[in-house]
């Protein structure tokens, strides 16, 4: 390469690596706010902010993780987690074994585009998956799934259901309008 244009190649790349860090910017700006928006302010402002590839966006000192909407997933569906759901919604996302030591909270006050309320890992409606489309809601885990026996998995009464039941991953859904 010639020296001239050597010059031109350096002095592109750095006119053009502002726009791509603005970019990137602007992505995990964008990010951030729609990961915030699944919780109350009093818990997102000092929540720790995740991308689901594990990269800290913004460190948080509450205790709170908040991610946005998981990467397979289409439409909205950011959550707020305490510790507890972090480690349910990790293994969850990686598809292994989970285990809950003790009672979990998730919000997720943003709602979500649906899912299967029987299969944890179904990636859109079929004839035999119970597909519903959550409003505004808190999420509870419980270290005995076994515990969950009593409550109901029927998302249409307008109350609390076990998403998930007979399944590793149930979880009561509380919606909250």
């Amino acid at each position: 390469m010639r020296p001239r244009n050597s010059l031109l190649l350096a002095a592109a790349l750095l006119i053009a690596a502002p726009v791509s860090l603005a970019a990137q910017d602007a992505d995990a700006k964008a990010m951030m706010k729609e990961a915030m928006s699944a919780a109350l302010p009093s818990i997102a402002d000092d929540a720790t902010i995740l991308d689901w590839e594990g990269t800290v966006l913004k460190e948080g000192t509450n205790g709170w993780t908040c991610l946005p909407t998981p990467p397979n997933l289409e439409g909205t569906a950011p959550m707020c987690l305490d510790a507890q759901w972090l480690a349910w919604a990790g293994a969850w996302h990686a598809k292994l074994p989970v285990e809950t030591t003790a009672v979990g909270i998730g919000y997720m006050l943003a709602g979500d585009e649906g899912a299967s309320n029987t299969d944890p890992f179904a990636e859109g409606p079929t004839d035999d998956n119970d597909w519903v489309v959550a409003g505004p809601h808190l999420m509870v885990i419980v270290p005995d799934v076994a515990d969950l026996e009593g409550v109901s998995d029927d998302h249409t009464s307008g109350g609390p259901w076990v998403m998930w039941k007979g399944t590793p991953y149930a979880h009561i859904m509380v919606p909250v309008r």
